[in-house]
């Protein structure tokens, strides 16, 4: 770190971090790089979803207003099944959030067992496998019904499967693994195709193993398009066709609180699913879905509705990682992650720092996702990773949180050193 420096142009370079750390905390700012929520001009986008009423008869004859349709508009589940690459009988839209239906299978797991098998809340002892830095979100649920988190390493192409074999093949308490395999939250990678496949292909110990793979950024590229393998076609090529429920929503395509949500699985998962839920619910939001098929129309309309969100999101991304590499690349105190879609970038701090940068950072006014938070229990057992989420704000606005950002990192790095 800092190679050159002495001990004298190391505490001169404190002095002058500091003073501008200080002039900043004068000016009282505000700044938001906590969520990875999408901006005001992303969410202008699909205004035009509210210029769709004409009527409220689906091309399929049904009346939106009303009661049923408990697996979703037939128009809409055949747009999540272009995406998802299922067939329209996999899937099941929902209302706005994907979150919720993923909350949703784990309570059911846990009330009622999953296809037959034992409900969760009757063993002693539930399990999952939580690639880390994830997403807190997903931490938060096993936290909430004291399922037992098990860290699982990550490196560039996906979590560490030969950590996640020898768990999963001996111990029928570990019922399930989170995903978020494209663009992953927060390191930006995508899973490579060995990781599916052995991810399909594992020996499971647990008959009601499930993957729980939440694809939320599948179609948000910054640059080119990229794809992976289909978990589910991987599964039945294995004869594990029940191994996973796939998640997916237009929550960053169009509206975050009024979008459409889907769970998409083997047919017999889905059957399961829909005996269950015929009990909770009477139906989605059908005016929703219809107005969103009218739109998007097909694949090709979301695709192209994406690359103008790329637009808004590609200069962020962009002024992010020139302001890390001019203020902190030539230091050799800190790495990040170089993403090409997705909504974060990943950044790691010397080992023990990460708490502090993002203390010091609310303190000069710019607010980020606690550090630990992409870990188990909010614990980064390194205390190194912080998520900067470079959406919500306005590109002049993220700038000035970035460079305080820096100049956080190097504080509390030289306060280390010195």
């Amino acid at each position: 770190m800092y190679e050159g420096f002495n001990r004298e142009k190391l505490k001169q370079r404190k002095q002058d971090i500091e003073n501008k750390y200080n002039n900043y905390k004068l000016q009282n700012l505000k700044l938001d790089m906590s969520r990875g929520k999408p901006s005001w001009d992303q969410l202008n986008l699909s205004n035009g979803i509210y210029e769709n009423v004409d009527d409220f008869i689906s091309d399929g004859g049904v009346d939106s207003r009303n009661y049923g349709i408990l697996d979703g508009l037939l128009e809409m589940r055949k747009l999540f099944a272009q995406i998802i690459g299922v067939s329209p009988d996999e899937v099941i839209a929902g209302d706005s959030s994907s979150l919720n239906m993923m909350y949703d299978a784990i309570s059911r797991a846990f009330n009622h067992g999953i296809m037959g098998n034992e409900p969760w809340c009757k063993l002693d002892k539930v399990k999952f496998l939580c690639p880390s830095p994830g997403y807190d979100r997903h931490f938060a649920i096993c936290e909430l019904f004291k399922i037992e988190m098990i860290t699982i390493p990550m490196d560039n192409n996906g979590p560490d499967m030969d950590m996640v074999e020898a768990i999963v093949g001996e111990d029928d308490s570990v019922k399930g693994i989170w995903c978020n395999p494209m663009y992953s939250n927060p390191t930006g990678i995508i899973y490579s195709d060995e990781v599916i496949e052995r991810l399909a292909v594992m020996k499971t110990k647990a008959k009601d193993f499930r993957i729980f793979w939440d694809n939320a950024y599948a179609l948000h590229h910054l640059y080119e398009e990229n794809t992976q393998l289909n978990i589910l076609n991987e599964c039945k090529k294995a004869g594990n066709e029940d191994r996973v429920f796939m998640f997916y929503s237009t929550a960053k395509i169009s509206f975050a609180g009024a979008g459409v949500a889907a769970i998409a699985a083997s047919k017999g998962n889905i059957e399961n699913i829909k005996k269950l839920i015929s009990i909770q619910t009477i139906g989605p939001n059908k005016i929703n879905q219809l107005l969103h098929v009218r739109f998007f129309k097909d694949l090709e309309g979301v695709k192209a509705h994406m690359k103008k969100h790329a637009e808004i999101l590609r200069p962020k991304f962009e002024a992010v990682l020139y302001i890390l590499d001019k203020n902190l690349g030539n230091l050799n105190i800190a790495k990040w992650t170089n993403p090409k879609g997705g909504y974060f970038i990943s950044f790691d701090t010397p080992k023990g720092c990460a708490k502090e940068v993002v203390a010091k950072a609310k303190e000069a006014g710019v607010s980020f996702t606690n550090a630990g938070a992409t870990y188990p229990y909010g614990i980064d057992p390194d205390d190194k990773n912080i998520r900067i989420a470079p959406s919500y704000p306005q590109i002049e606005e993220l700038k000035k949180a970035m460079e305080i950002f820096c100049i956080c990192v190097e504080l509390v790095v030289l306060q280390k050193l010195l």
